[in-house]
């Protein structure tokens, strides 16, 4: 169980170490004029479907923050943006974007928590089938050797 543990918190240490070295990234590539934020202009072009870069789309379509996601549909990304520019100065800066990406961090920490309860339960369930399975045959098999029935089985036997 303690290696389980260690082995997760391991996990969760390189997975966060990469989400936000990748979401530094993005907001580099978003930030063309290196302001220090994210104008609506800038962010329109890096996430438009046709001509944005793709590793902000992608980045932005996994990143679990709904606000971060709702920028890549059109419908929604008035709405996004005000919600991600809490100091109302009309661009996202780097304060207000890495807020909203430990958000998303956090929901995806514990998206991976929530799988790796499921195949321990999933390994659990298997491990109980094949117990039962293996119990059945060996009832079989020392039913097949107690030829006289008595319930033990004897050197003979």
């Amino acid at each position: 169980r303690k290696a389980d543990a260690a082995k997760a918190r391991a996990e969760n240490e390189a997975f966060t170490a990469e989400f936000l070295n990748a979401a530094r990234e993005v907001f580099e590539m978003i930030d063309k004029d290196d302001s220090g934020s994210l104008a609506i202009d800038e962010i329109c072009r890096a996430v438009d479907l046709k001509t944005g870069d793709k590793a902000v789309v992608d980045f932005l379509k996994n990143c679990g923050e709904e606000n971060l996601m709702f920028l890549l549909n059109p419908k929604r990304l008035d709405k996004a943006l005000k919600a991600l520019d809490t100091d109302n100065s009309g661009e996202v800066d780097i304060e207000e974007w890495e807020e909203a990406i430990r958000r998303g961090l956090s929901k995806r920490l514990e998206q991976m928590q929530e799988e790796r309860e499921r195949r321990e339960r999933a390994a659990a369930a298997e491990d109980e089938a094949f117990s039962a399975e293996f119990l059945f045959a060996a009832r079989k098999v020392f039913i097949m050797i107690d030829v006289d029935g008595s319930g033990t089985l004897t050197k003979d036997e």
